[in-house]
């Protein structure tokens, strides 16, 4: 069974969302790494790079500041996902909730 959030902030000040799980985990995702991962058959890289988990690069990438990486919005998609909706207009990525929770770039679950 999938973990599900209880909560979700956006802080566009800090540029981070905060998501805390109903197993008691909290995680940060700063808005970069957000769109580094986004899930979207155009940011993979075609049909055949999609996947259940995030591609390991996404956490060595570092995009600066830009309309990318400004989040506008964040969508619900029914009880299962989130799309971010980004200032430059991308909205293709729905992060379903294994998604999301494999893209936490904590210590404890980058260890897992």
């Amino acid at each position: 069974m999938t973990t599900k959030p209880t909560s979700l902030t956006a802080n566009r000040q800090t540029k981070e969302l905060t998501v805390a799980w109903d197993d008691g985990h909290t995680s940060m995702y700063p808005f970069s790494l957000l769109r580094a991962g986004c899930p979207c058959v155009e940011c993979r890289g075609g049909h055949d790079k999609m996947g259940a988990e995030p591609s390991p690069e996404v956490f060595a990438m570092h995009l600066g500041d830009s309309p990318a990486t400004r989040l506008k919005n964040l969508l619900p998609v029914g009880s299962y996902a989130i799309i971010p909706v980004w200032e430059d207009g991308h909205d293709y990525g729905i992060y379903n909730w294994h998604y999301l929770r494999a893209l936490c770039p904590c210590e404890e679950c980058r260890g897992k």
